[in-house]
């Protein structure tokens, strides 16, 4: 993954902000519409679009396009600048490979020290029963 290379590819629009704001919401674009084209991307392998496809499945469009919104800010620029930060932070964490689990052998003294304390525990209950005459 190029990051230049897959900020080249975004496209962003600039849209009115919805919610409360008075004049500035009704006169200003300040929301930003980040969208990424996954399919047709050139920064990326075939291996890391399939494994995006995957983990992304929930949050991609029918034609594979991720779309993210930030009406965070009132100024366009950092709004620009929160939803490229999103989106790297997304694609970071959807390429990211899980290390592979390897089962540990259990040593002999945990297994002995384990069984040593249920037979303690074991007598300590005998201990308390009625005596069998």
């Amino acid at each position: 993954m190029e990051p230049l290379k897959i900020k080249s590819e975004l496209q962003f629009k600039a849209v009115r902000s919805s919610g409360a704001g008075g004049q500035n919401v009704n006169k200003v674009s300040s929301k930003v519409v980040l969208s990424f084209d996954l399919k047709n991307s050139q920064a990326l392998s075939e291996e890391e679009k399939m494994r995006l496809e995957t983990k992304l499945s929930s949050r991609l469009t029918s034609d594979f396009v991720l779309i993210l919104n930030c009406d965070e800010d009132r100024s366009q620029l950092k709004n620009k600048a929160i939803v490229t930060k999103r989106f790297l932070d997304i694609l970071t964490v959807g390429l990211h490979i899980p290390k592979i689990r390897k089962a540990t052998k259990i040593p002999k003294s945990v297994i002995r020290k384990r069984i040593k304390d249920k037979k303690n525990v074991s007598e300590i209950k005998k201990s308390r029963r009625k005596p069998d005459f």
